[in-house]
């Protein structure tokens, strides 16, 4: 199943865009449904909120009063984590409870108002923010709560502001139009990604493109790329294997192809053929069919052998490279990456290079070899810069 997580800060409108996917096909788990779920009375989690803050915090009924508990937690924020610490971890096992139920096709939409500020966003294959400007909030909360304008902004202040949330993102909603444009968007989303992608994740299939087509260089490249990485040290976990950024994405001012290169390293490619495989594919990062190597730079040194795998999610192509740890094609990788980054007149030579192939090359596979000259002269000049330099990887 596609497990997506669905954020946004109060008054963003999360709520219209998890009732449209709901309506659309997803299953919807709430977590501030289920977060009332586990403090309800009777149950452990309100005995303790109980113990925690008074019985003042309680309704006249034995129920949880919302409102004064807020008022509390709102203006002190040691008071907030600590009741934090309490509801998290129930909420976090009974959405749990809640998913394992799901159908194996089924696409899941975890709606978490606080998905960033408790670093949720790796548990999901992809994070989809509902982002409103800070004025249209506070008037729609004014008018469909009644929250009078202090105690909004204060609800606003203490959560995560819009640059946190827009660094978890894969998928960014503006809800500052109307509700029809934002069905609209929705709509879309689904339609050409969510579904998609949760069927390439069942079939264990990828989602490369195909057609050679450079993209100017993107600034927020790296950051996705550490999206991707997080994803990825959770599906190897407890294993701490090194992740980097490598290829031209990883390279600033470098147009390229809009693919993220990564590269995972294992102490011996036996690590790579093992529960691997079926851990990165769960995790929306299916193995590439076939045998996989990069071409040697150095006479007599044979083929550099690699495990390849790929991304599930049509919306962001990802290369990963699963290469044994000190072997020449890991080395290379690195150590081109360093010197174009820090050589502006080759990285020049190889924009040219590039741009030219990628009018004339046919597929990926052509506009890929046909570089393997350049790249051979360039393994030259990087080594002759790594012992000028000192460079390690």
């Amino acid at each position: 199943m596609l497990m997506v997580g669905l954020t946004g800060g109060i008054g963003s409108g999360k709520s219209a865009v998890a009732a449209r996917l709901a309506a659309l096909g997803a299953l919807l788990i709430d977590a501030d449904q289920v977060a009332r779920e586990v403090v309800a009375p009777g149950t452990p989690g309100l005995a303790e909120i109980v113990e925690a803050f008074s019985p003042g915090v309680l309704a006249a009924d034995g129920s949880l009063d919302r409102p004064a508990l807020g008022a509390l937690v709102f203006a002190d924020e040691a008071a907030r984590r600590r009741l934090e610490a309490i509801t998290h971890p129930r909420v976090r096992a009974r959405t749990a409870e809640l998913a394992v139920t799901a159908a194996p096709d089924a696409v899941v939409v975890n709606d978490v108002p606080l998905l960033v500020e408790v670093g949720l966003a790796p548990t999901y294959h992809l994070v989809v923010v509902v982002q409103t400007a800070v004025p249209t909030r506070l008037e729609r909360l004014a008018r469909d709560r009644g929250m009078d304008r202090a105690e909004a902004e204060r609800r606003i202040a203490a959560q995560a502001d819009d640059a946190r949330r827009r660094a978890v993102a894969d998928v960014l909603l503006t809800n500052d139009g109307s509700l029809a444009e934002l069905h609209d968007a929705v709509d879309a989303l689904w339609q050409n990604r969510l579904l998609p992608y949760e069927r390439n994740l069942r079939e264990r299939r990828v989602a490369q493109p195909e057609q050679v087509r450079l993209a100017e260089p993107d600034p927020t490249w790296p950051q996705q790329y550490d999206r991707l990485a997080a994803r990825i040290r959770r599906a190897i976990a407890p294993a701490e294997w090194r992740i980097d950024h490598i290829g031209s994405t990883a390279v600033p001012k470098l147009a390229a192809k809009d693919v993220i290169d990564i590269q995972l390293t294992v102490p011996t490619l036996a690590e790579a053929d093992g529960p691997l495989v079926q851990r990165l594919a769960d995790a929306g990062f299916p193995r590439m069919p076939g045998q996989w190597w990069d071409s040697p730079r150095a006479a007599g040194r044979g083929r550099w052998d690699k495990r390849l795998h790929a991304s599930a999610d049509p919306g962001r192509p990802v290369n990963l490279h699963i290469r044994a740890a000190d072997s020449p094609g890991w080395r290379y990788a690195l150590l081109t990456r360093d010197h174009l980054r820090a050589d502006p007149d080759q990285r020049s030579a190889y924009l040219l290079l590039k741009r030219e192939l990628a009018a004339t090359a046919p597929d990926s596979t052509t506009y890929t070899t046909a570089k393997d000259p350049w790249f051979d002269e360039e393994h030259l000049r990087a080594e002759e810069w790594a012992a000028q330099t000192g460079w390690r990887p």
